[in-house]
């Protein structure tokens, strides 16, 4: 079996897998690595810059090496079964469609405070500030950047890099995530890795705003509408990335995204995506059901690159 072609399959049987499965509830190799990146910030972590990017280079390298080694050492079916569970890891699509649903569930029943509590497992937003249309927004704008950061992305790096660029592109991620933010501490040593799950996204956040355009009919939206969203605000987004998932998202289902965003950190002001009314759960059920769409579509778009890339 030719290298792209069995890193096709990988990618396919794994986001089967994810699909069926969702995350592995134990013996997480992503919660591994976490474990592995505090352990290592008790040696490199200073208030500088440079450090942060010996922190970056030592954890992700050490994936990517891995990943390289596991390649060179397994062939044909062993590689197909590496790539399909390293694929089934790294994604999170099936988890973030679960939390969705039941986002809007507890929506529609009233339930703010389960909503609430289960608001965290979604993103980083102050929950206990938020009415239903807050949460409502929230989980939104965190199913929109999460399709790209959690499912398109992982799919993509994979076609393009293979196993190593699977478990690099999760290990950059998991970084950003855990040392990325703008706070005292990490307003230098996380420099890095923010600046490095930007650039890791950059491609996978326009495809995902191109497959949202061209799947909004799924979602009873117009391909034109997520298009005029993109292009008019998505630079006006903090992030360059979420801007345009957000934004593509947000001209799909005809609604209005940001304004006043307030985290346990602080307060932002966020630009306004979109043109509509404020998201309620049942946009939020349509977002999710975009999601899935995209899903899809980005496991046949990886599929096909990585197939094209074996054949060269």
């Amino acid at each position: 079996m030719r290298n792209g072609t069995s890193t096709a399959v990988g990618l396919v049987l794994g986001f089967v897998l994810d699909r069926v499965f969702a995350d592995p509830q134990r013996w997480h190799p992503v919660a591994g690595f976490g474990s592995a990146a505090v352990a290592l910030e008790a040696t490199t972590y200073a208030d500088d810059r440079r450090a942060g990017v010996v922190h970056e280079v030592i954890a992700v390298g050490s994936v990517v090496g891995l990943g390289a080694l596991a390649t060179r050492r397994r062939g044909g079916g062993g590689a197909v079964l590496l790539t399909a569970l390293a694929t089934w890891t790294a994604l999170g699509g099936r988890s973030l469609v679960r939390a969705g649903h039941a986002m809007a569930d507890r929506l529609d029943a009233g339930d703010l405070d389960g909503a609430r509590e289960l608001l965290p497992s979604l993103c980083g937003r102050d929950p206990s500030v938020l009415d239903a249309d807050g949460l409502a927004r929230a989980a939104l704008e965190s199913i929109a950047e999460n399709t790209s950061d959690a499912a398109v992305a992982p799919l993509l790096w994979g076609a393009v890099a293979g196993l190593p660029g699977v478990l690099g592109y999760r290990a950059v991620n998991t970084l950003d995530a855990m040392v990325g933010y703008r706070n005292e501490r990490y307003e230098r040593f996380g420099w890095a890795a923010a600046r490095t799950d930007d650039v890791a996204n950059l491609v996978p956040a326009r495809v995902t705003g191109l497959l949202t355009a061209a799947l909004a009919p799924v979602v009873g939206g117009k391909p034109s509408g997520a298009l005029r969203a993109w292009r008019r605000d998505a630079a006006g987004h903090p992030s360059p990335n979420a801007g345009v998932v957000e934004a593509s998202m947000a001209g799909a289902l005809g609604i209005g995204l940001g304004g006043r965003t307030q985290y346990r950190h602080g307060t932002e002001l966020r630009p306004t995506l979109g043109d509509g009314p404020t998201p309620t759960a049942a946009d939020l059920r349509r977002a999710v059901r975009m999601s899935g769409a995209v899903q899809v579509g980005a496991v046949a778009v990886a599929g096909v690159i990585a197939w094209l890339r074996g054949g060269r």
